[in-house]
């Protein structure tokens, strides 16, 4: 255990962020997902809900500033614009961490690859259908 780091911050996903440079991408997602097949690395928090992994995550992670767009979620099947419950809760979340950065909707065909294409993949045990979403590294300035 440390001071002021949440302890589902676990040693493998600590290092995983340090180790990940501006622009990487961690994907986060739900129970269902298939992580192994889609990861290039994978951590996996069994027992765990997808959003205070996000939450946790933002505590440490900067989101990236020098693109307009850093911060990706799933939708709900082939419809862009409607909000699970799930999506509102990742929003919010987002939202509290990152306040000028938009939670950038991407249908199936464009989401998918950019989780094969990730840093990382973090397998979670969120339940709800569509928990997924996609985090750019940002910077720390001087």
């Amino acid at each position: 255990m440390l001071k002021g780091l949440n302890p589902i911050l676990n040693p493998d996903l600590l290092a995983t962020l340090r180790a990940m440079g501006h622009g990487d991408e961690i994907a986060i997602v739900d129970g269902n997902y298939p992580g192994l097949e889609h990861a290039r690395r994978l951590v996996r928090l069994d027992g765990v809900p997808l959003i205070p992994v996000l939450d946790a995550i933002l505590s440490v992670l900067p989101i990236d500033d020098f693109v307009p767009e850093a911060i990706f979620r799933s939708t709900l099947g082939p419809d862009r614009d409607t909000l699970a419950p799930v999506h509102e809760e990742m929003i919010a979340c987002c939202a509290a961490h990152e306040p000028k950065q938009p939670v950038i909707p991407l249908l199936g065909p464009d989401f998918y690859p950019r989780v094969k294409a990730a840093h990382t993949v973090v397998q979670t045990s969120e339940p709800r259908l569509y928990a997924n979403i996609i985090l750019r590294k940002g910077v720390i300035y001087p």
